[in-house]
């Protein structure tokens, strides 16, 4: 390198570092920069490819402490002026004459394995991008194989129990995927080493896996939810019942005097069991309204009719509806 390009050049700003950086700063500078701007990750970006060209002149110089001990020398006595070579007396005079007893011909570190402007990175950099080097910098590590994609459908018992299906391959080998205990519709299940091959090793079988609805029970999160009918004399004086449970048991549920319909009761740690915890049953109470009376039902709720007459259930309606 030209010292005058070492006079032009301001190694410590192009690394992004300050001139008393330690070496294991400028290491992790280079690091990080390499990183970004390494041609392989940036094919045809000029830009980038002079940038790495940059960081690459400038770590050599910095990270050898006896060029950086030259360059910060030269840096110091040259300041920012220009020098040409041949002066005004037209001797030998010039910048290179100025400074060359500095240099020792540049056949430092540069003339083994890493040179600063071949696009390649010193060896110590050799995990920087998980492979090894080769003429034009680095060559990466083998890749395994893509992965393959499939779908199933399962019942919904098998999506809070968990389940086991068969994959048959257009071979006829089958495959078998575990499906964990608490997955919901659409989450998807990986298998291990079923994908495409490749030189480093098989891809993945990504399934996606569809649950089917169940009449009673409907999942939110990890919450199961019901909806359970009660008598009006239930809901109006309050009455415990029982309630099924996936377990196959069935709960106890407090139901409170004056619960309306719609009102929702949580039962707490009957819902889905996942490897992070346990949701809650969630008991959504629907009053039922008898279609046929006898008489002596027919009766009892006139006299009840009369006896709340009082009572205006839509009052304040009119208010909330007016815009």
């Amino acid at each position: 390198m030209a010292s005058q390009d070492w006079v032009d050049k301001d190694f410590y700003k192009i690394l992004g570092v300050a001139k008393d950086a330690s070496d294991a700063d400028i290491k992790k500078a280079y690091r990080k920069l390499a990183r970004q701007h390494h041609p392989d990750t940036n094919s045809g970006d000029t830009a980038s490819e002079k940038k790495f060209k940059d960081i690459s002149e400038a770590y050599s110089v910095l990270s050898d402490p006896e060029e950086r001990q030259q360059y910060d020398a030269i840096r110091a006595m040259g300041g920012g002026a220009r020098f040409a070579p041949g002066g005004a007396g037209g001797g030998n005079g010039g910048f290179e004459d100025l400074f060359g007893g500095l240099f020792t011909g540049n056949t430092g570190r540069h003339a083994g394995g890493f040179n600063p402007s071949s696009g390649g990175i010193p060896p110590e950099f050799a995990d920087l991008f998980g492979g090894g080097f080769g003429q034009t910098g680095f060559q990466r590590a083998p890749a395994k194989g893509a992965d393959r994609t499939a779908s199933t459908s399962i019942s919904f018992a098998g999506s809070i129990r968990g389940t086991t299906i068969g994959l048959r391959e257009p071979s006829g080998e089958v495959i078998d995927v575990r499906v964990p205990a608490g997955i919901k519709d659409g989450q998807k299940v990986r298998v291990r080493g079923k994908g495409q091959p490749g030189a480093a090793g098989n891809g993945d079988l990504v399934v996606s896996v569809a649950v089917q609805p169940h009449a009673f029970y409907t999942r939110d999160g990890d919450n199961l939810r019901i909806h359970v009918p009660v008598t009006f004399p239930e809901a109006a004086l309050g009455a415990d019942i029982e309630v099924p449970t996936i377990e196959g048991e069935k709960v106890r549920v407090r139901v409170p005097a004056g619960t309306p319909s719609g009102r929702t009761l949580r039962v707490k740690g009957k819902g889905v069991k996942t490897s992070k915890g346990t949701g809650d049953l969630l008991v959504t109470i629907d009053v039922a309204v008898p279609k046929n009376l006898n008489k002596e039902a027919e009766a009892a709720v006139k006299a009840f009719a009369e006896a709340t007459a009082d009572a205006d259930v839509r009052e304040g309606l009119a208010a909330k509806a007016r815009l």
